[in-house]
């Protein structure tokens, strides 16, 4: 999808991502991009009360891009999700988004590094209070996430090992 249909509003909680328009399910909605580094930089660099990165491999994460990808909220409920194509991390719609709706994937499809968390404020009544590790979701919800696609490569490995 172009990046055009991505509209960045202000919101009670800081700054989000809405669609522009309606996207279907299975749509590529952006690519994240953005510089990459190591887990030692990666400590290094973050802050904690505003991180923008995301990791996409045991030793490797993107950091921010300054684009619409480093406003993608999360939910535990979420509309989209991340998945690897041909090296590239692309969010993804995992069910039909409406135009005007806040664009949300589950932070713990990406996390795997014991060392963030943080308090959920999603607000969505399958809040679990904290975003954590892949590790420490539940069974069921491991499950959905790994079907639709949407869980980095790596931590598939190790899930399904």
């Amino acid at each position: 999808m172009d990046s055009c249909y991505l509209q960045i509003k202000e919101t009670e909680k800081g700054k989000a991502v809405f669609a522009g328009a309606d996207i279907r399910k299975g749509e590529v909605v952006c690519e994240f991009t953005g510089p990459k580094y190591t887990m030692a930089e990666y400590l290094e660099l973050h802050d904690p009360d505003n991180n923008h990165f995301v990791q996409i491999d045991e030793d490797c994460f993107m950091g921010p891009s300054g684009n619409a990808d480093d406003l993608i909220n999360h939910s535990c409920n979420p509309n989209g999700g991340l998945t690897c194509r041909d090296g590239r991390v692309l969010f993804v719609a995992i069910r039909d988004i409406r135009k005007g709706e806040e664009l949300s994937f589950d932070y713990s499809t990406t996390m795997d590094e014991d060392c963030w968390e943080m308090d959920c404020l999603c607000g969505d009544r399958a809040c679990r209070g904290k975003v954590r590790d892949f590790k420490h979701l539940p069974g069921d919800l491991k499950k959905k996430y790994l079907d639709l696609n949407v869980v980095m490569p790596f931590i598939v490995k190790r899930t399904c090992s």
